[in-house]
């Protein structure tokens, strides 16, 4: 077998340096698709900006304001915010491009679900960030200003530790609500069934659970405001793998053939 090429035996089998290359080039092109809703994102880097940080705004005192230290800490966080928004406006791309790497491994009737795979974990991506920003970070921001003003602190927030600390939230939120399509996936080409999901049920959660704790800020309702939804799509992806499993086919029943009758001997004895 030849590195650089096709097997002689099958020539559709791709070699182990035409899998590096596919994935190099498959990565390209992700990357100019981040890069191109990168710039479409900076444009609208203002309107990004003030959209991302309202929910911490919103639980400031009257008057308060946002506050920096470092000179280039407002371009910087322009730049993340519009890496953030050009992620979200590149998913469809770079999934079609995760799709298009792994196709060649699957078998035809396979293929055709790259619309379902496609839109399924863009929905859940956007749902995912959105859930992040219009549930937890409103709940959190809330509670840990909330708790300064009563103490009569005066808040002093800079906007590299706020983006920071939204941006981890809302791109592991995003990223975790692709679990039901990555089972969905995974079941369709046999990797996974609902037996299996049962069985490290157990495990999962403690894993999922110890995500959420990474993800939120150290208290005990934030973690669970991101662990609950965490659990019903463990549920969810337990439920997707049981409906769309793959149907096997019957196993045909081999049947004994039937005795044959003894034969009449000509003076019609008959034999023993």
């Amino acid at each position: 077998m030849s590195l650089g090429g096709r097997t002689a035996a099958d020539p559709n089998r791709m070699s182990i340096l035409e899998h590096l290359e596919e994935l190099r080039s498959r990565l390209i092109k992700a990357g100019l698709s981040v890069l191109a809703g990168f710039a479409v994102a900076y444009a609208f880097s203002d309107q990004i900006y003030e959209i991302v940080v309202l929910p911490a705004k919103a639980a400031l005192p009257a008057g308060a304001k946002l506050a920096y230290t470092g000179l280039a800490d407002p371009f910087i966080l322009y730049l993340k915010v519009s890496v953030l928004a050009g992620l979200f406006i590149s998913a469809p791309l770079v999934l079609t491009q995760l799709w298009l790497f792994v196709s060649p491994g699957l078998y035809r009737k396979e293929k055709k679900w790259v619309f379902p795979f496609v839109g399924g974990a863009t929905f859940f991506f956007a749902l995912g960030g959105y859930f992040a920003w219009r549930t937890i970070l409103p709940f959190a921001c809330n509670y840990f200003i909330g708790i300064g003003n009563q103490a009569g602190f005066t808040p002093v927030i800079t906007v590299r530790e706020l983006l920071s600390f939204e941006l981890q939230l809302i791109l592991g939120t995003a990223l975790v609500f692709e679990m039901p399509v990555l089972v969905f996936f995974l079941t369709r080409i046999g990797i996974l069934t609902p037996p299996f999901l049962w069985h490290f049920f157990p495990h999962s959660m403690v894993a999922l659970w110890f995500l959420a704790a990474w993800l939120t800020p150290p208290d005990v309702l934030s973690m669970i405001l991101v662990g609950v939804p965490m659990t019903g799509l463990y549920l969810l992806s337990i439920a997707i793998c049981w409906i769309f499993q793959p149907k096997r086919e019957p196993v045909p029943v081999e049947t004994e053939p039937a005795p044959r009758a003894p034969e009449e001997s000509g003076d019609g004895d008959t034999p023993r």
